[in-house]
């Protein structure tokens, strides 16, 4: 590890050494050389969508970020405990949140043995990004694990040159309070600027007991001279939320749509209680140090590090026969990151070169803490003990080259490199010893054709593999890393008045790793390899400015997901089903935004947001069907500025699920085999559990600052 450190500072001493006219540009610049290597622009060929600041300000009222972006095309986001607040998930194209790549400045995100990206770890991040892009399907080359649906790319808050701090304060239903203080010293001699985010979050959450305690803290230090940024970052969050992720069966959902089994036990008089910490308990540091340059007109580097440092339980009250007992699973890990970019840009010529370098060492434990006819259980004893080791490695060389001054060629090649080894045991495995290495090519190609000033063509060709997760393995042994061909043709149209981009994409699998409605004894998501499988569909997103006043926006979202002969046991016998529904893969999804401003303090917003029909299995079973839902929510925005105490003043209101519809977002699907009624027969059982979403609530927040 230290000795690739060294390498790369060497390499970027050699590069930044070199006697060249420098010209004087602004920060502004500076920043986005932190994300520069893993975002693309209008001359890239890739359906992407950016996401401002002040658009992220407009909604921010406590919520995840994932509900921040429900209403981005093809995106379907679920909360388990059913407000925003807690455990939140996005899926975009119908994928699971695995096959999302995350970076903050760069550094990946997602956890690396679950690919998953636990965004209740850093509650109110929010408030700390400066902008956002979204990219569909395999998009750009990016730091970490391949993206097979998408990539959410952040910037986090850049410099002020003026000193400020502002109150940001929330209430709501189900007794939700959010607290955030901000602030900045400004730029002190026009080089150096310390910066900073304190929130705490609570919320009882709509599902009965779901609550949420949630703390989190951002601080900034900057140095800016020129045409140098030096940034170091420490943010992190600790949270503590009652279960919420076991559903409730289709019965409980008609009669007590709120209900919470989690914790429940039966106790000694043969009363039923709710064990009040069944929790959940994770601290999250991260510690991130960015060096941008611009070298010269042609030359801008970025070397980043990263230290992320994570460790929690989950705790679980548990009845086995006439023995009851308490444990806590434990997960203390650390993630190092280490990441270069230099690119060179010139004559609309560009060439950017990348590496990254990851290490994740992950310790995974259970504890009993408590038990009753426990007979000889030592309490210092494990029950399982195991741990992870990842190392990833990757390099990439992306090119952009004008051919004329109307068709750019894009070009993009990554190779990873993974090391990933396990042993010692797990809860329900005894011994989860594995040694994999992989290296994956992962090239793109693309092709941009400006019509005219307003209008642009595209078209792309991609390929990409993924790794397996831990829980996968724990699954199936033999599991299989899966691998998609991502083909995208596009079209824009950017006026004065209307902005209109149309995308056609068709994502060809082998081994896809489908959800199969079923989850694992912590409640992750169980998936397996499908065979061949496809994705096809259009996805049409655009912005109509009807007056000065009044504009509409909206997107929708016409898919085809399918399993190709998809092979499955049913009543004891293997069954070829022929081509089906991929599970979590609504066909229709639509959003349509109308925004009135009569004046720059006034924002009033009516939004609406449809998902179709979808199913939690991939057998196509009926019984495994979520219902499509409507769900429409009120913004409204005041602003008071210059005024006597303060320099601005803000009200913001937010009603969800304005007309109160009842709609389920998400759920799980399972089978089991019944040999018990009759002997001579095999009956498959199929169960299902629902995350039902809240009905019409309210955020209210007021902003202050000075």
């Amino acid at each position: 590890m230290k000795n690739i450190l060294l390498l790369y500072l060497l390499g970027f001493i050699q590069v930044y050494s070199q006697d060249q006219q420098i010209d004087s540009l602004n920060v502004q610049k500076l920043e986005e050389v932190l994300v520069s290597s893993v975002r693309v622009n209008e001359d890239i060929p890739m359906a992407f969508t950016n996401v401002s600041k002040d658009q992220i300000e407009e909604r921010n009222l406590g919520q995840d970020l994932p509900i921040l972006l429900n209403f981005l095309p093809n995106v379907v986001t679920t909360s388990d405990a059913g407000a925003g607040i807690g455990y939140t998930a996005i899926r975009i194209r119908g994928i699971n949140a695995q096959s999302t790549n995350v970076t903050i400045n760069g550094i990946p995100y997602n956890d690396a043995e679950s690919l998953g990206t636990f965004w209740v770890d850093l509650p109110d991040f929010s408030s700390s990004v400066e902008n956002l892009q979204v990219q569909r399907g395999i998009g750009t080359s990016v730091n970490g694990s391949s993206a097979f649906g998408a990539s959410i790319n952040i910037l986090t808050d850049k410099i002020s040159k003026d000193p400020f701090f502002e109150s940001n304060n929330t209430f709501g239903s189900y007794n939700t309070f959010k607290n955030t203080l901000r602030f900045s010293t400004g730029l002190i001699n026009e080089v150096f600027e310390f910066s900073g985010r304190l929130s705490k979050i609570d919320s009882d959450g709509y599902i009965d007991r779901s609550t949420s305690d949630l703390k989190s803290y951002f601080l900034q230090f900057s140095y800016k001279k020129e045409n140098t940024l030096i940034k170091f970052l420490n943010f992190g969050g600790h949270e503590i939320t009652y279960h919420a992720w076991n559903g409730i069966d289709g019965e409980t959902l008609q009669n007590d749509r709120r209900f919470n089994p989690s914790g429940l036990y039966t106790d000694l008089n043969g009363v039923q209680q709710f064990h009040e910490d069944e929790l959940d308990n994770y601290k999250q540091d991260h510690f991130q140090l960015h060096w941008s340059e611009i070298i010269n007109n042609n030359f801008t580097s970025n070397l980043g590090l990263n230290l992320t440092n994570g460790k929690g339980y989950y705790e679980q009250y548990n009845e086995n026969g006439n023995e009851d007992f308490i444990t806590r699973k434990w997960l203390d890990n650390q993630f190092i990151v280490v990441n270069y970019s230099l690119k060179y840009s010139k004559n609309k010529h560009n060439i950017i070169l990348g590496s990254t370098y990851s290490e994740y060492d992950g310790d995974h434990f259970g504890e009993t803490i408590w038990s009753q006819n426990s007979g000889d259980i030592e309490f210092t004893d494990l029950f399982y003990s195991g741990n992870g080791l990842k190392k990833d490695f990757s390099n990439f060389i992306k090119s952009v080259f004008q051919i004329s001054s109307r068709l750019s060629m894009y070009t993009d090649f990554q190779l990873r490199k993974i090391n990933y080894n396990t042993d010692g045991s797990t809860s329900n495995i005894p011994e989860l010893k594995l040694d994999k290495k992989y290296s994956f090519f992962n090239p793109k190609f693309g092709l941009n054709f400006k019509l005219n000033k307003k209008n642009r063509l595209y078209f792309s060709a991609a390929k990409a593999f993924r790794e397996p997760t831990r829980s996968d393995y724990e699954n199936n042994f033999n599991i299989k890393p899966e691998e998609l061909i991502d083909f995208e043709l596009g079209w824009s149209l950017n006026s004065n008045t209307i902005i209109l981009n149309t995308n056609l994409y068709y994502m060809n699998y082998e081994n896809q790793l489908v959800l199969t409605g079923a989850l694992d004894d912590v409640g992750s998501p169980i998936r397996e390899n499908s065979g061949k499988s496809y994705r096809a569909g259009i996805e049409i997103e655009s912005a109509f400015k009807v007056s000065e006043k009044i504009n509409l926006a909206g997107n929708v979202s016409f898919s085809e997901n399918k399993n190709l002969d998809y092979v499955s046991r049913f009543d004891g016998e293997l069954m070829n089903l022929g081509d089906t529904d991929i599970s979590y893969s609504p066909s229709f999804i639509s959003s349509l935004a109308i925004n009135y401003s009569p004046n720059s303090k006034l924002d009033l917003s009516l939004l609406n947001k449809h998902v179709g029909e979808q199913f939690m299995s991939n057998n196509g079973s009926s019984f495994s069907k979520l219902d499509s839902y409507s769900v429409t929510d009120l913004n409204f925005r005041y602003t008071f500025d210059e005024l006597y105490l303060f320099d601005e003043l803000s009200i913001n209101l937010l009603i969800n699920n304005l007309f109160s519809a009842e709609y389920v977002s998400n759920g799980y699907y399972y089978t089991y085999d019944d040999t018990w009624t009759d002997e001579n027969m095999i009956t498959t059982i199929e169960g299902t559990g629902y995350y039902p979403q809240a009905t019409r609530n309210f955020l209210f927040g007021i902003g202050i600052k000075f």
